[in-house]
């Protein structure tokens, strides 16, 4: 655990030149100063995590984590825990949301299950995984990032996996479940005072004050990964997009450990989960989208990688006004 730490402590920056080169790119293009918005700061950001003042999208991956979670013995989902290996097989089969995403955005798919056949222990009882199983899944999500990686897309699958990420949200940022929880998957009225109820159930017991135990108590294999990915990603200055709300929680030790830990990240939207708009607002980072999805998958972060790709072909494809011989402002 103490090397861990150390790892998300000390992060490389990104390459300072190569932004500012391609800011001053996009001050020569055929149009007036900021007149594509963000998509111009998307150039820059790409151009400093890229190390090229003209970057690629050659090589864009999408690595969804899969787990299973103990806590879902209270109800906190309408879904059973089978959902999680079903969606999985789903998955290889080419049937879900993310393998159309993922092929409309010209992004490689790579679902990695983690031990889905052993939940993690219901956190109202006991820590939710051991120290042991913990590390695993980080160095799980650490390994499948690939060096090379133009962008990555994070995603994950887990029945019950909005309550892991609720409690880890409470624990780090403050406020009870009820601050963070939503209806996840779809419950109900009842349900979801189950969720609040087993989310304060589990920091009282846990009471985590290092974001790490926070994430090893409270949380689950697929969170533990995505957090070993993004770490992944920093060390190998690839740029990431961050999906909805459980992918967006279990970054969170990152940014807690390190300022600036999440730089290298953009968030891909704003889900309808209720937090998420929150969560977003707390690590200081502005969604591209807003379609009011909450399906999870990587779907939002594939989706976003259009946007991106349409920053990138603006950066590359547009004349300056020496080349188009058009005059520039007085």
């Amino acid at each position: 655990m103490n090397a861990l730490r150390a790892a998300c402590r000390d992060l490389p920056s990104g390459n300072d030149a190569a932004a500012q080169d391609a800011a001053a790119r996009q001050a020569q293009l055929t149009k007036p100063p900021g007149s594509l918005g963000r998509l111009e700061a998307l150039a820059a950001w790409l151009a400093r995590w890229q190390g090229r003042p003209m970057p690629v999208l050659e090589k864009v991956e999408a690595l969804v984590f899969a787990g299973s979670h103990g806590v879902v013995v209270h109800g906190v989902s309408p879904y059973p825990a089978d959902v999680t290996a079903q969606m999985v097989g789903n998955f290889n089969a080419g049937g879900a949301a993310i393998n159309q995403l993922a092929n409309l955005a010209g992004a490689r798919l790579q679902v990695v299950p983690l031990a889905l056949e052993q939940p993690t222990v219901d956190f109202t009882v006991a820590p939710a995984l051991t120290e042991a199983d913990f590390l695993a899944a980080v160095s799980a999500g650490f390994a499948a990032v690939r060096p090379g990686t133009d962008l990555l897309c994070l995603g994950e699958m887990g029945i019950g996996n909005t309550t892991a990420a609720t409690a880890l949200c409470a624990a780090q940022l403050g406020g009870g479940g009820a601050a963070w929880a939503g209806r996840g998957t779809g419950v109900d009225d009842a349900g979801l005072a189950r969720k609040v109820a087993v989310v304060d159930a589990g920091l009282a017991r846990h009471a985590p004050t290092d974001p790490l135990e926070a994430a090893r108590c409270l949380g689950g294999r697929e969170l533990a990964a995505i957090l070993g990915a993004t770490l992944a990603a920093r060390h190998l200055c690839v740029p990431v997009l961050l999906d909805g709300f459980v992918c967006t929680a279990a970054a969170v030790p990152l940014a807690r450990l390190s300022p600036g830990g999440l730089d290298h990240c953009t968030a891909a939207h704003v889900s309808a989960e209720a937090a998420h708009g929150r969560l977003l607002a707390e690590l200081g980072l502005t969604p591209l989208l807003d379609l009011g999805m909450r399906l999870g998958e990587g779907s939002g972060a594939a989706l976003a990688v259009l946007v991106v790709r349409a920053a990138l072909a603006c950066h590359r494809g547009m004349a300056t006004f020496a080349e188009a011989g058009v005059s520039g402002a007085a």
